[in-house]
């Protein structure tokens, strides 16, 4: 496992930011932003410290998939930290045995750090080393499609 890190900078207050980024008051904010990793990803669950919570996209048989995992710290407009515990199959949860193997555990966290209007956001996320290129490539992408959700 490698920890990657990505940054963007968005001319919002860290307030902003961080309630457009988990869609709190509209999740057309949230699916905006993550479609850079699926068009139609979406989360079930709460953003709560310690709740549960799903996030999901349907595959090209329309089969639901992804990540089940933990708020480990919301600490609202500054740090939000995702624990993920295994992941979703045919809409199934899967928590143990090899298909999560390379998942559970994995942290993915995110640190906003507002300075004179503009928020830093920076991503730092457990990656299994056979997905380093589809994070490099995507990551990037949803930080763009963030930055210009938070500023608009």
């Amino acid at each position: 496992m490698i920890k990657m890190t990505y940054a963007t900078t968005v001319h919002r207050d860290a307030s902003t930011v961080y309630r457009k980024m988990l869609g709190l008051d509209d999740m057309a904010d949230y699916k905006g932003w993550t479609s850079a990793f699926n068009p139609t990803s979406t989360y079930r669950g709460s953003w709560e410290q310690g709740a549960a919570i799903q996030f999901i996209g349907v595959d090209a048989e329309g089969k639901e998939g992804g990540m089940v995992s933990e708020i480990a710290t919301n600490d609202p407009g500054k740090f939000v930290s995702i624990r993920h515990l295994g992941i979703l199959k045919d809409g199934k949860e899967i928590l143990e045995g090899p298909e999560v193997e390379g998942w559970a555990g994995c942290m993915e966290e995110y640190t906003f750090e507002e300075t004179n209007g503009t928020t830093k956001v920076t991503v730092a996320v457990d990656v299994n080393e056979s997905y380093i290129d589809y994070f490099n490539d995507h990551y990037p992408k949803a930080l763009e499609l963030l930055k210009e959700i938070a500023e608009h």
